[in-house]
């Protein structure tokens, strides 16, 4: 993977894919001011060099029938890497559990979910989360409404 000197071209082709992944190359290349052949080989170079990781489609949650989000912070006893490690390939297997990152200070993991209800919230939290090795404590939030929500990165000249 070789790095790419971005230009404002890319960074428009950057932020047109974040906003809409299923646009077309001819509408891509329109909005950005060039050609379909040359924005097609600046897309496929921004692949290589690793800034598109790849495309998705957002689901809507509620329609979905998962209408609670929660997040659950976790406190571990040890914090030795194979610990942590062991930690992070446990939540792996578990679907309900969507975004995973570990913090510093004193809680080590938050945790974002998603669940259907509460009974199944519950289930998941004490037959799974609580009691799983090496887990200390779990502080849980739900969620009362989302107020933002962006994914990706800022594009471009951010303060």
């Amino acid at each position: 993977m070789h790095r790419v000197k971005l230009d404002d071209i890319d960074y428009k082709i950057l932020e047109n894919l974040q906003n809409n992944g299923r646009i077309t190359n001819v509408e891509l290349a329109e909005k950005v001011g060039i050609t379909a052949p040359p924005c097609l080989r600046r897309v496929r170079a921004l692949k290589e060099a690793g800034y598109i990781q790849g495309y998705y489609g957002e689901l809507n949650a509620e329609a979905m029938g998962f209408g609670l989000i929660i997040f659950a912070m976790v406190g571990l006893h040890s914090q030795a890497e194979n610990d942590l490690k062991a930690f992070e390939a446990r939540v792996a297997e578990w679907p309900l559990v969507r975004e995973t990152y570990m913090l510093n200070g004193e809680i080590d993991f938050i945790l974002k979910i998603v669940a259907r209800d509460l009974a199944q919230f519950q289930k998941f939290l004490t037959t799974k989360l609580t009691p799983a090795p090496n887990v200390d404590s779990v502080k849980t939030s739900l969620s009362i409404r989302c107020a933002k929500k962006l994914h990706g990165v800022p594009v471009g000249d951010v303060e």
